[in-house]
């Protein structure tokens, strides 16, 4: 197959999980059923033992190309040489048509005639345990072993003759212009008898595309980047569980930060904090029902905290808690990073930022899209009257780093944005709102311009008494804590640009010299950070040099727009892929960028006017 970089992936969903395919036709990750399952293909983070279901040509010489069907998540690989052109077209029908978990592989020769080899190798449980594969007519079962309620049993049904050859499904074929070969794979399930693949491909490709297309036609958004933008929303969905109505952080696992470095986490979870964030980006565009789903599942987790102050900064995509770090030494990792880790070890942490995300979240939810329940909103006041008495602790902050709590700006700064959109809900309906609520808002402010100003850098920083600035910092004038324009805004956005901005690019925060996350190694810029600096510019009116700046971190995305968490020096992408986190700040710029250029111009044709007059 050949090693292939992140970036020459693209991704394909159901709503229940997602696979990655490379450039190459192969499909080198995917947790199953779930975004949370344990993997049957990662051959990403080992090519021998994680698994894989590639489809390669025999061409000689040839070049590949990926595209998107227009406004849909329908992928097309596409090879290119002397001899002949084909197609892989890959998708997973969502859960609406047919039940859960089905992977669609269709390969089409476009032109001339060529030979192919097909070659699916699910490896099970993180690649930990065996299978058995067994043929059933024309069909291949694969069952893995384990406790009735871990076992998976998966059928691969083809168009084609299939074979069994070292534990994997294997395929030989030639097709002529415009023949094709199906290839369906899904999960078997009590009762469910296999699908007759005639016409049922066809039926659910266009089932599929206008599913998506129907999405995306519900945004209210026609403005510059239209496509760019669409491809973010469309991700995001990708990224959301229908079952549960939560939101992966990203849908992979062990992707190093650093090639050869051990941050390599898990973020196939659910973050309060991004969750949050990309619900709000989602309402911008005019997508409600995401909203609502995840009122739904808040509203469940916070019943289910048993008392305030216990509201979780990430969960399964289920609510459960169980998220224990462990390591996975079998795995070489990708390009050598190790350790390869499922699980993660900051669902023990303590982070006050959390509750501010969520109240931004309820509010935009309570004025855009439906009025609360009066239970919902008790709920809430036990976490805000708690948040009252706690809000001066230490924490781990926005990063999670694992060198040790402090009192970070971002941590204080979101948490009076809790009592702050608190007190806006409560006004804004016949809600009672406790009198110290007030007080504490205005305790936490003045908070912020007495113990995170530092008066020699002229600049908010990092965390109390810390001498450099954070990234985080830029979300002080996206969530309304400071004007875009105040004196004291712009000077930390100069000393930011200084410390941390790299042409387009931004670092979180200054390698080496900011609080220790436990961990002495490099990284590269943030791209949400990127996102995030290009909104403070633009509502700062700085619109030339935000629109700028925009435009080439546009030219950072990969070959179908998509983005990883991190840039490398070279612009490889690091972290994990894609990430939520990214896409709702590219979603958020966007919208304020353009608004902001919308302005501009009025104002420049009206003052023309009148000029004429």
């Amino acid at each position: 197959m050949g090693y292939q970089p992140v970036e020459n992936y693209g991704i394909i969903g159901d709503l229940n999980t997602i696979a990655l395919v490379g450039l190459n036709g192969s499909i080198d990750f995917m947790c199953f059923p779930n975004f949370d399952s344990p993997s049957v293909f990662a051959a990403l983070l080992d090519e021998k033992k994680g698994g894989h279901f590639s489809i390669t040509p025999a061409f000689g010489q040839m070049k590949t190309k990926q595209l998107y069907l227009p406004d849909t998540n329908i992928l097309i690989t596409r090879f290119l040489s002397s001899e002949g052109v084909g197609e892989i077209t890959d998708f997973m029908p969502v859960e609406d048509f047919y039940g859960s978990n089905i992977l669609i592989r269709r390969v089409v020769n476009v032109r001339g005639e060529g030979s192919y080899h097909m070659n699916c190798a699910p490896r099970f449980n993180y690649g930990r345990s065996k299978h058995k594969i067994e043929k059933h007519g024309n069909d291949l079962i694969f069952t893995s072993e384990g406790t009735e309620e871990d076992k998976l049993v998966l059928r691969l049904k083809s168009s084609i003759p299939l074979e069994i050859k070292d534990d994997s499904g294997f395929a030989e074929f030639k097709l002529r212009t415009n023949e094709r070969a199906d290839f369906v794979f899904e999960r078997v399930q009590d009762g469910k008898t296999a699908r007759p693949i005639h016409h049922f491909v066809t039926e659910a490709l266009f089932k599929t595309a206008k599913y998506w297309r129907d999405w995306v036609a519900t945004s209210k958004y026609n403005g510059r980047w239209r496509e760019t933008v669409n491809r973010s929303a469309l991700t995001l969905k990708l990224l959301t569980s229908q079952k549960f109505g939560s939101m992966v952080a990203s849908p992979t696992f062990g992707l190093p930060e650093t090639i050869g470095g051990s941050r390599n986490w898990d973020y196939r979870y659910t973050w309060i904090r991004d969750t949050a964030f990309t619900i709000y980006s989602l309402t911008r565009l005019g997508y409600t029902k995401e909203a609502e789903d995840f009122m739904q599942w808040v509203q469940k987790k916070c019943q289910d905290m048993g008392k305030a102050g216990y509201l979780g900064l990430v969960y399964r995509i289920n609510g459960r808690k169980d998220l224990e770090e462990i390591e996975l030494p079998h795995l070489e990792g990708y390009k050598n990073s190790k350790p390869v880790r499922i699980g993660n070890a900051a669902y023990e942490q303590f982070q006050l930022d959390i509750y501010g995300e969520l109240m931004d979240c309820v509010y935009m939810y309570n004025k855009h899209v439906q009025p609360i329940s009066y239970d919902f909103w008790q709920v809430l006041v036990e976490q805000i009257n708690w948040l009252c008495n706690n809000w001066n602790r230490k924490d781990h902050g926005i990063w999670e780093v694992r060198g040790g709590e402090k009192k970070f700006l971002y941590s204080r700064f979101m948490c009076w944005v809790a009592l702050d959109r608190a007190i806006k809900l409560g006004d804004a309906r016949p809600f009672p709102i406790p009198k110290e609520w007030r007080e504490e808002r205005d305790k936490i402010y003045n908070s912020l311009f007495t113990d995170f100003w530092n008066n020699k850098l002229q600049a908010f920083v990092q965390y109390k008494g810390a001498d450099y600035v954070d990234a985080a910092a830029l979300l002080m004038p996206l969530r309304r804590v400071i004007s875009p324009t105040d004196p004291r805004w712009l000077s930390t956005l100069k000393q930011i640009e200084q410390q941390l901005v790299s042409d387009s690019l931004v670092y979180r925060y200054m390698p080496g010299k900011a609080a220790s996350d436990g961990i002495n190694e490099k990284e590269g810029t943030f791209s949400m950070c990127t996102f995030w600096y290009v909104e403070c510019l633009s509502r700062a009116g700085h619109l030339e040099k935000a629109r700028y700046y925009f435009e080439k971190m546009i030219g950072y995305a990969n070959h179908l727009g998509l983005y990883s968490e991190e840039l490398g020096f070279e612009g490889e992408f690091l972290g994990n892929f894609p990430q939520a986190f990214t896409h709702l700040g590219l979603i958020s710029a966007a919208l304020n960028l353009d608004s902001q250029l919308n302005e501009h111009k009025n104002r420049n044709h009206n003052n023309e006017f009148i000029k004429e007059l």
